[in-house]
């Protein structure tokens, strides 16, 4: 099982591909603000990370994630249970 900072790892190579900015990652960054993403691209964005973990972030769960950490304590959570 991976830890936080795998975890972080492995998300912050599968935001590569959507990252048009060029932005630094860390676990403060926002997909909104910072990456100015708009729906479509985090839905292209969750799938990717539900498919590389074998999990199913709800609809409910992708509210409430704002952040680049907040993803990754949320894909650690579900990979926990």
């Amino acid at each position: 099982m991976a830890n936080r900072e795998e975890i972080m790892a492995i998300v912050s190579k599968l935001i590569g591909p959507f990252n048009n900015k060029g932005v630094d990652l860390s676990a403060d960054t926002t997909f909104q603000n910072d990456l100015e993403w708009d729906s479509l691209t985090v839905m292209d964005f969750v799938a990717a990370v539900e498919d590389e973990f074998d999990i199913i972030i709800t609809m409910n769960m992708q509210a409430e994630i704002e952040t680049v950490g907040q993803l990754a304590d949320a894909v650690t959570k579900l990979m926990d249970n």
